[in-house]
């Protein structure tokens, strides 16, 4: 089921709002740089698991699998400490405009935005994905697409009993 068709939130183009603070990080650590924002995504989901303790466990399978695709990330880019403090300076900002998109909204409302949001993380993995790259990295790269996929899945399977509670 399509975004849309759960309601008429608006949702962003995530590469878009958060470009201006992707553009400051060194193109070698992006990936790095998009894991920590992956890892912002898993603190929004333990506290919707806080606020819908009937999802709660579903959430928190999100939670741990936005860790997990920052962890796979992670292993697989190795940056130096000096790109590791680098990418840290955008990230408070990129984070606080990520988390604006919520403000306001229904809980169901924001959950949608995030069962697309997933699908446009799935999508950025999938672009990195190349025949230039080392197998292992496609192997995770492609890893990080799934853990989105379902994670959206997950998503969309509960919006309208959400929206029912709200």
């Amino acid at each position: 089921m399509s975004q849309s068709a759960l309601s008429q939130v608006a949702v962003p183009n995530f590469g878009e709002i958060l470009s201006p603070f992707i553009s400051k990080v060194p193109e070698g650590a992006v990936p790095n740089f998009l894991a920590l924002l992956e890892r912002g995504a898993a603190e929004r989901y333990r506290k919707w698991a806080q606020q819908l303790p009937a999802f709660s466990e579903g959430l928190l399978e999100c939670s741990a699998s936005e860790d997990k695709i920052a962890d796979i990330i992670e292993s697989l880019f190795l940056i130096d400490d000096q790109l590791r403090s680098e990418i840290q300076v955008p990230l408070p900002e990129a984070r606080d405009v990520y988390y604006s998109v919520f403000n306001g909204l229904p809980l169901a409302d924001q959950l949608s935005i995030q069962a697309d949001a997933e699908l446009q993380g799935a999508e950025a993995w999938r672009v990195m994905v190349s025949d230039d790259n080392p197998e292992v990295i496609n192997q995770g790269l492609k890893q990080c697409m799934m853990l989105e996929k379902a994670s959206s899945a997950y998503l969309y399977s509960i919006i309208n009993d959400v929206r029912a509670m709200e």
